[in-house]
């Protein structure tokens, strides 16, 4: 088989869908997961003979396992591999329940993993492939009223940076892809909002959080050249580790840069002299 094969994650909407299409237009395969039953047809609808829809919830180990077999017994490769399928909790950390927090690491980062653990044994065994994860311009800076969101995604940054240091010898290519704002269900349908009763939020948590639904169906973002920016950083000899997407993201990663450079280079004088002197390890030495 010459086609590459693709694992897509999250394609019912959004940048998942999109890519679908983008992937069977190129005349490869895109294997899309859903999670209901009744999705899979209108997903396979955009190209019956390139498009294959699979019930998968990435917190569900056994949906994963039957992925894993029936891409082994119908295709013998995965080429691709785009871990898309997560969503935003918002609210202030203070007044986010332990079980929300629970379940957006889960999906966002144990729900990767578990895909990467899918996606490795192919890829290893064919010395070559690409695995995009879709973090976010919030897993390069904090913001407020997105504090565990924040998390999920600076963890998935480091995990996406440390496995490309793991297998980009065996050939196979890790990026992160870094959205800023797109016109997608993230901010809208997909997200859980957590109402802050704490006064005290108002000026910080609440206020982020207000200007986020509001700009909700009207980002600048357009899902479909973010799509095609995946695809392409697929075809790329020796791909970035980071690829931000949008205008504001790059805006925001260079504002993120100068402020943490400018830190730490203003409290360097407290934080370096903290290592043993040379006097003080030769002493122990001896």
């Amino acid at each position: 088989m010459n086609k590459r094969v693709w694992l897509i994650t999250g394609c019912s909407t959004g940048f998942g869908r999109e890519l679908v299409k983008i992937v069977a237009a190129k005349g490869e395969i895109a294997i899309g997961t859903v999670r209901k039953k009744e999705q899979i047809a209108d997903l396979e609808s955009i190209n019956p003979d390139l498009v294959k829809g699979v019930l998968l919830d990435v917190q569900q180990q056994g949906t994963i396992d039957d992925t894993a077999r029936m891409i082994e017994s119908e295709y013998g490769r995965l080429d691709v591999l785009v871990n898309n399928a997560g969503y935003g909790t918002l609210g202030p950390i203070e007044e986010t329940s332990e079980a929300e927090i629970q379940r957006q690491f889960d999906v966002n980062v144990f729900g990767c993993v578990r895909m990467i653990k899918l996606a490795l044994p192919f890829m290893r065994k064919q010395r070559g492939g690409n695995i995009l994860n879709i973090t976010s311009i919030a897993g390069l800076n904090g913001f407020p009223g997105v504090g565990i969101y924040n998390g999920s995604k600076f963890a998935l940054e480091g995990i996406g940076e440390a496995l490309a240091a793991e297998t980009r010898h065996i050939g196979i290519k890790v990026t992160n892809i870094e959205p800023g704002p797109f016109r997608t269900d993230w901010a809208g349908r997909s997200a859980t909002y957590n109402e802050s009763l704490i006064s005290e939020y108002n000026e910080s948590a609440n206020k982020n959080m207000d200007a986020i639904r509001e700009v909700s169906g009207n980002q600048v973002g357009d899902p479909v050249k973010a799509a095609n920016a995946m695809y392409e950083v697929t075809t790329i000899e020796n791909p970035p580790v980071h690829l931000p997407l949008g205008g504001p993201a790059y805006k925001r990663v260079g504002i993120r840069l100068q402020e943490f450079g400018d830190e730490i280079a203003k409290f360097e004088s407290l934080g370096r002299p903290t290592d043993f002197t040379e006097a003080e390890l030769k002493k122990m030495e001896s």
